[in-house]
């Protein structure tokens, strides 16, 4: 990788995306965000991975986005600054890990879908519980598990940590455009992106 793992200070701050990176229309952030690298330093130690699957949340004519009916407690980051990190719940068991995209007040983001692990890889299995590459971060709830993200992260800054988004080491060939999974409404709209051939991908 172009930047150490443990950098910390100024040395890692270099190679951390800025505010405005995130501040572009969601869906051109959804996919320049498919080889970053998102990377957690906890008092275990430090995970990353490459992500290799978002789906993009907008605030107009998108019925599944959190903000489409307003302001809530639980939606209120992605209100937020862009590059706030705003993390959810689902099913009453399972996290869920985005990026605030687009004007502060706006209602947009990112989910994150999937990584491909690149550091801290046995930290990941023992949070996982599982030895298989291919299963520890090929999914929403799996990546937040192996990454050690939490509800704690949530309303924080990716500029600021311990959770970072690192510049892209390089571009994907080739990328495939597609819907989203594992909703009902807005189930139609093609705001899902992956790395073409990733094998680290949730669903093809």
């Amino acid at each position: 990788m172009a930047v150490s793992l443990q950098a910390k200070g100024e040395k890692l701050r270099k190679n951390v995306y800025s505010t405005n990176f995130f501040l572009r229309p969601t869906e051109e952030v959804a996919r320049n965000l498919l080889g970053a690298i998102l990377l957690h330093e906890t008092e275990e130690g430090v995970t990353a991975g490459m992500i290799v699957e978002t789906e993009a949340y907008l605030s107009c004519n998108d019925p599944a986005c959190h903000a489409a009916c307003g302001m809530t407690k639980r939606n209120a980051p992605m209100f937020g600054k862009p590059g706030t990190v705003y993390v959810y719940k689902i099913y009453g068991m399972h996290c869920c890990f985005n990026v605030v995209t687009g004007p502060e007040g706006r209602g947009e983001a990112v989910l994150v879908r999937a990584l491909e692990p690149i550091a801290g890889i046995e930290l990941m299995q023992k949070r996982r519980g599982k030895k298989d590459l291919r299963d520890l971060c090929s999914g929403p709830a799996k990546l937040v598990e192996a990454m050690g993200i939490t509800l704690d992260l949530n309303g924080a800054s990716l500029m600021e940590g311990p959770l970072y988004l690192l510049r892209r080491r390089r571009r994907p060939q080739a990328i495939v455009t597609t819907t989203r999974v594992g909703i009902s409404k807005g189930a139609d709209l093609p705001l899902r992106f992956y790395i073409a051939g990733n094998p680290y991908v949730s669903v093809k």
